[in-house]
């Protein structure tokens, strides 16, 4: 994950062939909910960072060159997309067409998921930079400020832009488990 970026900006067929990948990652009942709010503009990169990040929380902000980014990517989904789609002839045997309470896994956030690591295989193929983060207690204020409809849940945010120098996160050095201790063959 990158989190210094290069202000240099990304042609918009770059960034429409990653977005058409990333909508054919797959999707439960191939609901295809997943919609992508572009921002990737200067005013509405600016638009998305005025909204998420004050001023006073801004200067002490430990990746200033993240907000450099050219192009912010956030995912929305549908829930109740899912809940129409499960409600179908061909779905309606499952039970899950009545209500998202009805929903064990919430696989809005499972395929939002699928589409995102689509849009960050291709970014890093593409030789560019790209980081996941999340909206947290900002998702209503996006929202509102970029008219997604009521109804849509953020996945997260995507930054995409060249690399530029710098220092990595302290959580980067963490080592990743090995992989016999995650793969369990045949039985746990």
């Amino acid at each position: 994950m990158t989190r210094a970026f290069l202000p240099n900006a990304i042609e918009a067929e770059t960034v429409d062939a990653l977005l058409d990948r990333a909508r054919r990652a797959p999707s439960a009942g191939n609901t295809a909910s997943v919609e992508f709010l572009v921002l990737d503009t200067a005013s509405s990169v600016a638009a998305y960072w005025a909204t998420t990040l004050d001023d006073g929380r801004r200067e002490v902000f430990p990746w200033p060159q993240l907000l450099d980014a050219p192009v912010l990517v956030i995912p929305w989904v549908s829930p109740d997309a899912y809940v129409d789609r499960y409600g179908e002839p061909d779905k309606a045997h499952t039970g899950l067409g009545h209500s998202t309470d009805d929903w064990q896994v919430p696989y809005w956030f499972v395929d939002g998921g699928a589409a995102v690591m689509s849009l960050l295989l291709g970014a890093e193929a593409e030789g560019l930079g790209a980081l996941l983060f999340g909206l947290f207690e900002h998702e209503g204020a996006v929202r509102e400020r970029f008219a997604v409809p009521a109804d849509r849940r953020a996945v997260g945010a995507v930054a995409l832009g060249h690399r530029a120098p710098g220092r990595p996160s302290a959580s980067s050095g963490r080592p990743r488990p090995p992989l016999d201790s995650v793969v369990h063959r045949g039985i746990w």
